[in-house]
């Protein structure tokens, strides 16, 4: 490009997504005196997901603004906790956060998923219909028009990312009122309504269930309670919730 020259400075928080050159400070670069700012900043790797404030000279701009030349750009990091349109927090996750999906359910925080990759259009189709947050480390997917919000998922650790999503967005947290397995939610059973799904140990070990309004799924306190009352607890230690009561879980 061989347009105006503007001076761009990135906050370090979105320095994982540019070219180490851009890294330091501001530095110069031609743009073609057409294409919006929010276009220029994607060209460069940051997703506008994660994205804050655009500052031209100071005062914010809007993702539509036109650079001209000698203007200085400071693109800020998306403010936490992320502020969204009024309604209820629901997320939708890529292929590859599957065990962050269950993670997010355990705590009650609706978490749509598909456990086979249906397709980058499919899914920026979905979080705009339902009006979800996709949650994904694939930059090129968060770049997509359709989306209605979206979120980088910055770490590969489980625990990491789980404590990235709470703190971001601070959703309600409401532990064991989710089924882990398809994202419904779970009712107090009796061992006489589900005692046709239970194996016999089972039957004979436990006394309080819950099962999932959706697919029927079955749970109680099994020998996964400690770790998962481990999870719920920090969680709820750390971000607030419902509290880490003593309920059914998976088994």
């Amino acid at each position: 490009m061989n347009g105006p020259e503007i001076h761009l400075a990135f906050a370090p928080e979105l320095h994982l997504f540019v070219a180490a050159e851009r890294r330091g400070g501001r530095t110069a670069l031609a743009t073609d005196g057409s294409s919006t700012l929010g276009h220029v900043v994607e060209s460069l790797g940051v997703p506008l997901t994660e994205a804050g404030q655009l500052l031209v000279d100071g005062s914010e701009v809007a993702v539509s603004h036109i650079p001209a030349a000698g203007e200085s750009v400071e693109v800020r990091a998306v403010e936490r906790p992320q502020r969204l349109p009024e309604g209820p927090l629901r997320f939708l996750l890529d292929v590859h956060l599957g065990t962050l999906a269950r993670r997010l359910r355990l705590l009650g925080v609706d978490a749509a998923y598909f456990s086979e990759d249906i397709g980058d259009p499919a899914l920026a189709t979905y979080s705009s219909r339902d009006r979800r947050v996709l949650l994904s480390r694939d930059r090129g997917l968060l770049r997509r028009r359709e989306l209605w919000a979206g979120a980088y998922i910055y770490s590969d650790r489980t625990d990491d990312q789980l404590r990235d999503v709470l703190s971001r967005f601070t959703p309600t947290l409401a532990p064991w009122t989710r089924c882990t397995a398809c994202n419904g939610d779970l009712a107090p059973a009796t061992k006489e309504t589900v005692r046709d799904l239970l194996e016999g140990g089972t039957e004979r070990s436990y006394d309080v269930f819950a099962q999932c309004t959706g697919c029927e799924r079955v749970y109680w306190r099994g020998a996964h309670h400690t770790r998962l009352q481990t999870i719920v607890d920090d969680a709820v230690r750390e971000f607030g919730g419902a509290g880490a009561q003593q309920s059914p879980q998976p088994s």
